[in-house]
């Protein structure tokens, strides 16, 4: 048997620095390195308008943009974001002025509860820079990882449907 087999294993530092630019605003954080990303928004940041909902990364609801594109922030580790761009669905509108989607969604009351809103919003500002939907079919596939509990889906689709492709859009019946 090597000897090298009878050695403990180190344990991982229990914390480690990470800077996250996070709406604009650069943060130079210590974390613990079990931390998620949604944990810390949410309790270290107190940018709480991402939501936890089940924690396993089934629902949508924290979801965030990292360096532009949509994950979920409950899946992900805090430290491997180290320097990355974080938007939250607080840094979508520009100081009072909404961004179009957030209006679309009041207009076309794209929510209900609106727990799940925060990261439907989110995902449809992620899914527009993707540039992958072409029609509403295409929406409501690529926005299919995030869960309405109150099942407004028609009035979300209609809602990024409007921003994505004019004011002039008809919605499917």
């Amino acid at each position: 048997m090597p000897a090298d087999l009878d050695r403990p294993i180190p344990a991982p530092p229990p914390t480690r620095p990470i800077t996250l630019t996070v709406n604009g605003t650069a943060h130079h954080l210590e974390v613990a390195t079990w931390v998620t990303l949604l944990d810390l928004l949410r309790d270290r940041l107190d940018l709480t308008g991402t939501k936890k909902g089940c924690d396993h990364g089934q629902c949508g609801a924290c979801t965030v943009l990292v360096d532009g594109r949509r994950i979920n922030a409950c899946l992900t580790l805090a430290v491997m974001r180290d320097g990355s761009e974080i938007t939250t669905v607080e840094g979508l509108a520009d100081g009072e002025a909404l961004q179009p989607l957030q209006q679309a969604f009041i207009d076309h009351d794209a929510f209900q509860c609106g727990y799940c809103t925060p990261g439907q919003l989110c995902s449809a500002v992620g899914l527009m820079r993707e540039g992958q939907a072409h029609d509403e079919d295409q929406v409501r596939e690529l926005m299919s990882g995030n869960i309405c509990r109150c099942g407004a889906y028609p009035q979300i689709v209609q809602a990024v449907s409007q921003v994505m492709f004019g004011p002039a859009h008809k919605a499917s019946a």
